[in-house]
């Protein structure tokens, strides 16, 4: 196997063996970024020698007996996310060259572990909708979905074991399923945002995306910690003590408010995946509540926006992209009075899906529409998504599922709020039950 292929677990595997140097992976990813970055286009900012010289401070770590979790395992940090050695620039030309003294609370939490923090992906201009210059690996005239089109494409592509990303609506599930990678947005409150660009406080969530549940779990229990600097920090899964899964998990198939809009390829394989299951998955309808969850999620993401975009907007509007600039446009004259209302509309879906998950240990459900797009000019249909992003639950996309053109379309599986690790572990038995869409 080529080491740019290796999954994080394989790679510090094999470097806590000796077989291997965090100089050696790290080259190797550089590469493959090498070879292949002209086509997929993922980074907006890479630094071999700032990556390197990370990759030789690891290697002497482990040789001091101080490697930590991480050590030597390169990451891609989405371009929302500050870096203290690194621009962050937003995807926006109105934050162009801009430098941050400190890094996030994430990007510091991987170095402490040793993570070699290998550059910026790209994202869409301030991770709402317009796209950036990455394209799908798995076909250039696609889209890689976003706001986190880089993270996703990097790791699908073999140019990093694991990235960062973030979700307010879709952008990590999203771009994981275009991508026929594995996606995880955790629960709400469990990865500090302090230090990434905000867009709505209620809705905002960083994630991870990796070749495998595993790696997921590995930089979870390295990012759930708590840290005063985000005020809306929760109670913290612990990502290494899930019980395993003794017997088969009770699946629920939820078609969801936004079946209407998914492509019928995808419907066929998410409904023949359901009649595989067997006896493992029943198929069930989401509470009467969820019937305006879409209106209730889009309210509340664009009453966020026209407030945290605000200032760029009447700063320089012409400077914006007009699909950002429209997107404020649509935040703005959202009241109170409705923000509030879709707030509590919320709370009464949270309180029904705590009782659907009665009897439930996870749900199973499209992670997008379809295959990826052929198009460059829009990143795809968030709506399948954005109402579990309001929800907070725990979610990943599994890569297991294939479109009519053979693209990878992902299954999203979600969780009761806190049951991250149980989440990776049905992921993991789905994957080996199923098959991923390979």
């Amino acid at each position: 196997m080529d080491i740019c292929r290796l999954s994080a677990e394989a790679a510090l595997a094999r470097m806590e063996s000796g077989d291997l140097s965090a100089r050696e992976l790290v080259q190797a990813c550089l590469d493959r970024i090498a070879e292949r970055e002209d086509t997929v286009r993922a980074w907006t900012f890479l630094d071999p020698d700032l990556a390197l010289a990370q990759a030789d401070a690891a290697d002497q770590r482990r040789r001091d007996g101080q490697a930590g979790p991480l050590n030597g395992i390169p990451v891609g940090i989405k371009d929302i996310i500050d870096t203290a050695d690194q621009p962050t620039e937003n995807g926006s030309q109105l934050c162009a060259g801009r430098r941050p003294d400190t890094d996030a609370t994430l990007v510091a939490l991987l170095r402490q572990a040793g993570a070699v923090i290998m550059g910026k992906c790209v994202t869409t201009e301030f991770a709402l909708s317009a796209p950036g210059k990455t394209r799908n690996p798995h076909d250039p005239a696609r889209t890689p979905g976003g706001s986190s089109s880089g993270s996703a494409a990097a790791v699908a592509d073999f140019m990093v074991p694991l990235a960062i990303g973030s979700q307010t609506g879709g952008s990590m599930l999203r771009p994981a399923s275009f991508n026929g990678v594995y996606g995880l947005k955790p629960t709400f409150g469990t990865i500090s945002r302090a230090g990434m660009s905000p867009l709505s406080r209620r809705l905002d969530h960083p994630g991870i995306f990796a070749r495998t549940p595993e790696d997921m779990a590995l930089a979870g229990r390295v990012l759930m910690q708590r840290d005063p600097a985000d005020k809306d920090m929760r109670a913290h899964p612990k990502m290494g003590e899930a019980d395993p899964l003794t017997a088969p998990p009770r699946l629920a198939f939820v078609r969801g408010p936004a079946w209407g809009r998914g492509e019928a390829d995808m419907q066929q394989a998410i409904e023949g995946l359901a009649r595989d299951l067997g006896d493992d998955v029943r198929e069930a309808d989401l509470p009467p509540v969820f019937d305006a969850a879409l209106e209730c999620h889009g309210m509340v993401m664009n009453g966020a926006v026209g407030q945290s975009l605000g200032p760029y907007y009447d700063r320089d509007r012409a400077g914006l992209d007009p699909i950002t600039a429209d997107r404020v446009e649509r935040g703005r004259p959202v009241t109170a009075r409705e923000y509030l209302d879709a707030l509590y509309q919320a709370e009464e879906m949270q309180d029904a899906l705590a009782g659907f998950f009665d009897g439930v240990d996870a749900i199973l459900t499209p992670a997008a529409p379809g295959q990826a797009p052929r198009e460059l000019t829009r990143t795809g249909d968030a709506s399948f998504n954005g109402y579990w992003t309001l929800m907070g639950a725990p979610a990943a996309s599994v890569p297991l599922l294939k479109g009519a053109d053979g693209m990878p379309i992902g299954v999203q599986v979600i969780c009761p709020w806190g049951q991250d690790a149980k989440l990776l572990r049905i992921c993991r038995w789905l994957a080996d039950k199923v098959g991923e869409w390979r």
